[in-house]
């Protein structure tokens, strides 16, 4: 284990816990980042890394909305605790797609797009001008759905439809689903909130896979790499805590466009220096 390979743990798990809630999709930033910073450790692992270190974000949703989310808590009243019990059957139903589809296509986007920066940099673009057309359209009109837990089954089901276009990298899961539930008629902190929240369930999910089949392949764990995966969740873990704060506290008095420009402009950085690095070789 060297001081360089933790470094570089200590910048993923930056990238990770700042993007991840973000509308900039975490996995794309983790791939380009991993392009770059080069961790010596084998594909299969770095693959399973990029997304069990997400689970470091997901504890500090947990850990962030407990009181909200616990429908056990003996200081809530009855219909609070029917309340926080329909939510999570919600977010269950929205988790739905993510299953079935997630399941049928993980190989072949694995094989296929996981680790290609084209298609990054095309996500990143594409909802990167979604997100502006949106806020847009949105500008000067008030949203029916104000709270996350006025989310219909209906809508809940449609935003776990979203969600499955985030199995493409670039797109960004919170994204998808912000941006899902907006078009539904969610103001944007009900559709960051459930993003949120949604997040539990798919994430313990996905990293149980990914590190089911990594397991599976007859891929063993070193001491490095159990190091470097709890050392990249910890990391996740601190810095996600700043960025839900951050981003809650951001859209309470302004709209998602910059995040769609921020998209625009890196979707185009990519683009010019992986087509100029293809051209040099």
């Amino acid at each position: 284990m060297s001081f360089i390979e933790i470094l570089k743990v200590l910048v993923l798990g930056i990238v990770e816990g700042f993007t991840e809630w973000l509308p900039i999709s975490s996995t794309g930033h983790l791939i380009l980042v991993n392009q770059i910073i080069e961790l010596k450790e084998p594909e299969a692992f770095i693959k399973m890394f990029n997304v069990v270190i997400q689970l470091g974000a997901i504890l500090a949703v947990v850990v962030m909305y407990f009181k909200k989310l616990n429908p056990f808590d003996p200081r809530k009243k009855q219909n609070q605790k029917i309340v926080t019990l329909r939510l999570w059957m919600k977010i269950v139903v929205a988790c739905i797609p993510a299953a079935v589809i997630g399941l049928l296509l993980n190989d072949w986007i694995d094989a296929v797009l996981l680790d290609n920066p084209y298609v990054v940099a095309a996500m990143l673009i594409i909802y990167g001008v979604l997100f502006i057309l949106l806020e847009k359209r949105n500008e000067g009109v008030s949203q029916p759905v104000e709270r996350v837990t006025q989310i219909s089954f209906q809508t809940a089901l449609i935003i776990g439809f979203f969600q499955v276009l985030a199995m493409v990298p670039g797109t960004s899961r919170s994204g998808a689903t912000i941006l899902g539930a907006m078009l539904l008629g969610c103001s944007r902190s009900a559709a960051a909130e459930f993003s949120f929240f949604l997040g539990i369930p798919v994430m313990f999910g996905a990293s149980f896979l990914k590190v089911l089949v990594y397991v599976k392949d007859g891929a063993g764990f070193s001491g490095n790499q159990i190091f470097y995966l709890i050392f990249g969740m910890i990391v996740a873990f601190i810095v996600s805590v700043y960025s839900i704060k951050f981003l809650m506290g951001y859209i309470k008095n302004n709209d998602f466009k910059f995040f769609g420009y921020y998209r625009i402009i890196l979707g185009v950085i990519v683009l010019a220096y992986f087509g100029v690095t293809a051209l040099a070789r």
